[in-house]
């Protein structure tokens, strides 16, 4: 069972009471932007935070993240651009996509999309999303893979570390940064 809790400051009012908001709570990159519009929290808010963790996992880039020397980019903002420009590939993560996953990745990527719609009510449910999820597992229980942990485990050399790299904030994994982790021991 998937569970989605508190990506802010979450606070759920029932629909016609006044509520004074004096600022805006929420971590950056995250916040829907209704929110940031009405400052009314919705229970479509979390799901717009999820699509932005789904984007996190499919590019390994952060919510909000510097591309080299260039501006802070939002990551939803660019993610539904190349979705719009069919330039998807250029924001996935290389290694996933190389993994012949691709049918997967993209069920993913039109979820999250979904759940990245600037209109609430046009966001799926998380209960919907969960759903979506489930169905989706589907994709690894074809006939022809065989699930060999020791095997895996073997070929990739054991633990995997990944980090925050300091100058792009993005997640990466790098062999050279593994290794001299590993050499400490």
């Amino acid at each position: 069972m998937v569970k989605v809790s508190d990506f802010g400051a979450s606070k759920l009012t029932p629909k016609g009471t006044d509520q004074f908001v004096t600022f805006i709570q929420g971590t950056r990159g995250y916040l829907d932007p209704e929110y940031l519009q009405t400052g009314q929290l919705t229970d479509k808010s979390d799901v717009y935070s999820f699509g932005v963790v789904l984007l996190e996992l499919l590019t390994r880039k952060m919510a909000v993240y510097r591309q080299g020397n260039e501006e802070v980019r939002n990551l939803a903002n660019v993610f539904l651009s190349s979705m719009k420009e069919e330039r998807l590939i250029d924001v996935l993560d290389h290694e996933m996509v190389n993994e012949g996953m691709m049918d997967l990745i993209l069920e993913i990527c039109n979820l999250a999309k979904r759940c990245l719609n600037i209109g609430g009510e046009e966001r799926p449910t998380m209960r919907e999303v969960a759903i979506e999820l489930e169905s989706l597992t589907g994709f690894r229980s074809h006939p022809w893979v065989v699930d060999n942990s020791e095997d895996t485990e073997r070929l990739i050399g054991g633990s995997s570390y990944i980090y925050i790299n300091e100058s792009t904030n993005c997640y990466t994994s790098d062999k050279s940064a593994i290794l001299s982790i590993e050499a400490g021991r």
